[in-house]
């Protein structure tokens, strides 16, 4: 016992204290770790690729069971508890260390900003305006051109399809980008834990214990793309979830199908019309306004309309534990925002949208 437990103090001081460098000294350890964990990642995923479903989905269960059961066994053969909770903190331990030490000290790299030499500076309203009534009209156009039911909303594109096109998404990008290079395995159905997820708040999930990107497949349609090429961004070492989300975007509108475009340039509007809405409220109704008869926009608004509807089912209080919990985390690793920081990707999208212009 004494032993575990003392192999579990050494995992967590050793990663505690490579947390400490890398936040404090990231300059001396990047791109060299970016470059390993994506080896390591990748021979992960290589592995777990042989199943479509995700397999730590299936691994999570199999070792909740084996909790239980030893517990269980342990009451009843009166063996000494002690042991059995120092293998459990043993093994708690070694997962966290493989984690962290493994992917989640990529939250220290450099910004994907400087990693694309894309110039980030303080906007104001106006730009603002300008930036959320261009994605605006590209989400109307690509709107236009996906398939759609007789009601008009969005038909939901194969789903193992769309994960693989998803996981091959940034290979053409890399080309231009050397951060954008790693797996480009498909993308993995969430089908055990997905539901589960979805009630907390939860569309997508990477596991760096598996090098896998999850995702639930009850995922609205036109939202799904984008959110497979967001969980595919972090399995590249993009840990940064703003980053991640403008990883996807650039994937998605770089996509030569039109579907993802579509999500991408729709996932775009909504981030800056939410800003923007918090910045004036007012502009964003005018915005809104002043494109009402078009048909695109008229179409967005729906799939907009759709979506919110899709994921009201799914609120519950288990959200706010959730976003407690994944706020706290982002936090741990130098996302001062917490959850924030996902809508933060404003920013990115203007200076996308003020360089390409």
């Amino acid at each position: 016992m004494k032993k575990k437990l003392l192999i579990s103090l050494a995992l967590w001081i050793i990663t505690g204290l490579n947390m400490f460098l890398f936040s404090r000294f990231h300059s001396v350890f990047f791109p060299a770790y970016r470059s390993i964990s994506k080896k390591w990642i990748s021979f992960l995923a290589s592995i777990c690729s042989a199943l479509k479903i995700a397999v730590w989905d299936i691994g999570l269960l199999l070792l909740i069971a084996l909790f239980i059961v030893t517990a269980v066994r342990t009451v009843k053969k009166r063996k000494p508890f002690g042991n059995w909770l120092a293998a459990v903190v043993l093994t708690a331990s070694v997962l966290m260390a493989l984690a962290v030490n493994g992917w989640m000290l990529n939250h220290y790299a450099p910004s994907l900003a400087s990693e694309m030499s894309l110039e980030i500076g303080q906007y104001d309203t106006r730009q603002l305006y300008e930036a959320c009534e261009y994605y605006l009209q590209k989400a109307g156009e690509y709107a236009q051109l996906v398939e759609r039911d007789e009601s008009g909303n969005a038909i939901k594109p194969d789903f193992y399809e769309t994960a693989q096109k998803a996981g091959r998404s940034y290979v053409t990008l890399a080309d231009r980008y050397s951060v954008f290079a790693g797996s480009a395995k498909p993308v993995k159905k969430l089908s055990i834990v997905g539901e589960y997820l979805m009630y907390n708040g939860i569309d997508g999930m990477f596991m760096p214990l598996t090098g896998e990107a999850g995702v639930p497949g009850n995922v609205p349609a036109v939202p799904l793309g984008f959110v497979m090429c967001h969980e595919a961004a972090h399995r590249l070492g993009i840990a940064s979830e703003q980053e991640a989300n403008f990883a996807a975007f650039v994937a998605c509108i770089s996509n030569d199908e039109t579907y993802f475009r579509c999500s991408g340039y729709y996932e775009a509007f909504a981030y800056t019309f939410n800003s923007l809405y918090k910045a004036d409220s007012e502009m964003a109704a005018r915005l809104y306004e002043s494109h009402a008869e078009e048909k695109g926009v008229q179409l967005l608004r729906q799939d907009r309309r759709y979506a919110r509807e899709y994921y009201r089912k799914y609120d519950s209080p288990l959200q706010d534990i959730s976003d407690d919990i994944n706020d706290r985390y982002l936090k741990t690793f130098s996302q001062e925002s917490g959850i924030q920081s996902y809508g933060e990707v404003t920013e990115y999208l203007i200076a996308y949208y003020l360089q390409k212009g």
